[in-house]
């Protein structure tokens, strides 16, 4: 990994040479790694400081990822939150995390751990972190290179990978003998529904830093189309086909399960709105 550092604010230890900016989500992907520098707030209570709950969730993602990550002084607390760990509030002192379940607690100071680690996440409790300790940590990110997925998007390949599909099903959805007069007779406006469609399914994957998340009811924007099990039933088997015709098998077979669950949630909305069964549907 030949990415920058991440870092959530300014810093001024010798980074040797390593590149550094400022922490984002769309960044992280690409990162070698994040630090957490001291900042003095709290991490116990974060309700005077609800942009806290925008550093979690980035701290969350990088863990997520695989992203190694240094936290000290308060930065080790947030480091400690994000992996489950209770935080007490210390003071003057910064907040205090307790071990994360499977840590591995170096050193103390008193009845809190002061230098733990955990896979790749490092913490040091104090606000002054000792120059090894960041030495050893940049060392060892040649090492860190790989990476898992951020998101079920990114497994599938991303906001790409999902349009290719959409529009390849729609494609063949639209020549299909029982779906395209259900289409035809309902989307006017194809590269808007398209468009739609796309934002859903990157919605349910998990979303996308940036972009605007997919807002609806599933069951409502269905609703009043004369879908039965049949159409149910092709339009999982298209789906499916689509999928496996467009993309990895892996990526395929997560797009294929999601929509599978997605059909049980419309079939069980269409027999509770008939009162018919899904088998007995047309």
């Amino acid at each position: 990994m030949t990415g920058p550092l991440l870092s959530t604010s300014s810093l001024r230890p010798d980074l040797g040479g390593w590149a550094v900016q400022a922490a984002r989500p769309e960044r992280l992907a690409g990162a070698a790694g994040l630090l957490l520098p001291h900042d003095g707030l709290p991490v116990a209570d974060v309700r005077a400081h609800p942009e806290r709950w925008e550093t979690l969730g980035l701290v969350t993602g990088a863990l997520r990822r695989g992203v190694p990550v240094l936290g000290w002084g308060s930065g080790a607390a947030l480091l400690g939150r994000a992996l489950g760990a209770a935080v007490t509030a210390s003071g003057s002192a910064p907040d205090r995390s307790a071990l994360p379940r499977g840590a591995q607690a170096h050193a103390w100071a008193g009845t809190h751990p002061l230098h733990w680690t955990l896979d790749r996440a490092v913490a040091w409790a104090e606000p002054e972190l000792p120059p090894a300790l960041l030495a050893a940590f940049l060392a060892a990110l040649p090492g860190w290179t790989d990476r898992r997925p951020g998101s079920p998007l990114e497994e599938v390949g991303g906001v790409a990978a999902v349009r290719e599909v959409v529009t390849a099903f729609y494609a063949r959805a639209r020549a299909d003998a029982l779906l395209g007069p259900v289409f035809a007779a309902h989307v006017e406006d194809w590269p808007a529904h398209l468009e739609r469609v796309t934002a859903f399914w990157v919605t349910l994957l998990g979303g996308e830093p940036g972009r605007a998340a997919w807002r609806g009811n599933l069951n409502a924007a269905h609703a009043g189309l004369g879908v039965r099990a049949a159409h149910l039933g092709r339009w999982l088997a298209l789906w499916d086909e689509t999928a496996r015709a467009v993309l990895p098998a892996d990526a395929a077979a997560l797009l294929s399960a999601r929509a599978a669950v997605m059909g049980e949630r419309l079939g069980g909305a269409a027999r509770a709105g008939s009162g018919t069964s899904q088998a007995g549907g047309t």
